[in-house]
């Protein structure tokens, strides 16, 4: 399986983001699976790439031309793809990918993990999600989606699309067991 791991490149995080996401990449090189991902070398993008890079595992990073920053890129890469858009990236990554976790991050990140969730939604893939939530960081993002579902903006079976996890063998146990219903736009969408 190979695994599209979402996360920020910052420079400034935390150390126990840092050292959680390098475990997170030596488990899934451990466990026999690769990874794609934004192809950066900073942040928890080149943490989780040093994990699955120490193990062996198959990297694949896919990057805009437009990154051409020395030490922006991680330069162990087992191939790295080039893109002339984010939104080709965003495809790319899609396309290679089998199922995706969501690290912590910023802007960039959240996009990512809602434009995949969204194509989820609407039935056009049924590859599993989850979300690394490391000491919690994700905890305002299970309470925001609680509140759309209160509200009647989302339906409750969305949450049946992702999980939430702060244990990474737990994680990793869903990503490889996890049920694939196909769903289609009008399961989860309420259309009139």
């Amino acid at each position: 399986m190979r695994i599209c791991v979402y996360g920020g490149a910052s420079t400034v995080i935390g150390e126990k983001y840092i050292t959680a996401t390098e475990d997170l990449g030596r488990k899934i090189a451990q466990r026999g699976h690769g990874m794609v991902f934004g192809a950066g070398a900073n942040g928890l993008m080149g943490a989780v790439a040093r994990g699955v890079n120490e193990n062996g595992g198959e990297i694949i990073g896919v990057v805009p031309t437009f990154f051409n920053v020395d030490g922006a890129l991680f330069d162990k890469c087992t191939q790295l793809i080039r893109t002339e858009t984010m939104r080709e990236r965003k495809q790319i990554m899609e396309d290679n990918a089998d199922a995706f976790i969501m690290t912590p991050g910023g802007i960039g990140t959240f996009e990512e993990f809602f434009e995949i969730l969204t194509l989820k939604q609407l039935g056009r893939h049924t590859k599993p999600i989850a979300i690394f939530s490391i000491d919690g960081y994700y905890d305002g993002i299970a309470e925001m989606m609680e509140t759309a579902i209160r509200e009647n903006f989302i339906r409750e079976e969305i949450k049946n699309l992702y999980k939430v996890f702060e244990d990474i063998n737990q994680m990793l146990d869903y990503l490889e067991t996890c049920d694939r219903t196909e769903y289609s736009i009008l399961d989860l969408k309420d259309i009139k």
